[in-house]
């Protein structure tokens, strides 16, 4: 797919993975709603670095754990640029959540935000992308192949949104295409400290951690490359998830 002129909404993309994937189609030549929750002064930022580019750029304030808010996004979006080629499901929270600690007001906002979400934003989204033959790009996680227990909330969503990923390929080919990358460790958790760090890293065949610009990579690959690429989970690990 052509990137240049093309909409892309991208969730969370005030930092971190989410602002580099909206920098890379900005340079691509992509107009971007740069979606944001509470960082808002970020978001911004973001925003004025796409249009420092060339290209339009509007950030778009939306609680995805408010199914209200949710609901109104893309039609928001669609009255600002007219169109939407491309949606990237980026945003996500992730808390801890171990089985004595299960706390139902924190496993439902979880499952809102990183699977509920992207389900409803496909659903506003669809007829727009079937008129673009546009994509998705769902970010999902590589530890669904080895849930974590201490994040059982965490990686519930994950495994269900690499569910949704093929479904919604079968769902809405042949016009769109639906994909998920799976990070291993593309930016670490602030609260993770050196000794965590090096142990993780460890593990990793290739023996260093990802780096958001991985991610951004195969996001871009998929988007600008990927015709005949659809309803797959692509693994960005440095080999993690075949050990």
């Amino acid at each position: 797919m052509e990137l240049d002129g093309r909409v892309a909404l991208v969730t969370g993309a005030a930092r971190r993975v989410g602002r580099a994937i909206a920098l890379r189609l900005a340079d691509s030549g992509c107009h971007l709603a740069v979606h944001c929750g509470r960082s808002v002064a970020a978001a911004k930022k973001t925003a004025e670095e796409c249009r420092s580019q060339g290209v339009e750029a509007e950030v778009f304030e939306c609680d995805l754990a408010d199914s209200d808010e949710v609901g109104g996004l893309i039609p928001r979006v669609l009255t600002r640029f007219n169109r939407l080629d491309i949606l990237v499901n980026n945003a996500s929270v992730f808390e801890r959540m171990a089985i004595g600690e299960f706390d139902l007001a924190t496993w439902q906002r979880t499952l809102q935000i990183n699977l509920t979400a992207p389900m409803m934003l496909a659903h506003s989204a669809h007829s727009a992308l079937r008129a673009a033959g546009g994509r998705v790009v769902n970010i999902c996680d590589i530890a669904t192949l080895r849930p974590w227990p201490e994040h059982l909330a965490y990686v519930t969503s994950k495994g269900a949104l690499d569910t949704l990923t093929k479904a919604l390929a079968r769902a809405l080919a042949p016009n769109v295409n639906v994909v998920g990358i799976a990070p291993g460790v593309a930016a670490w958790p602030e609260h993770y400290n050196l000794e965590t760090r090096e142990r993780l890293t460890a593990r990793i065949p290739l023996r260093r951690a990802g780096t958001p610009e991985d991610i951004v990579a195969a996001v871009h690959f998929v988007l600008s490359a990927g015709d005949y690429i659809t309803g797959v989970i692509i693994p960005v690990d440095g080999g993690r998830s075949a050990v």
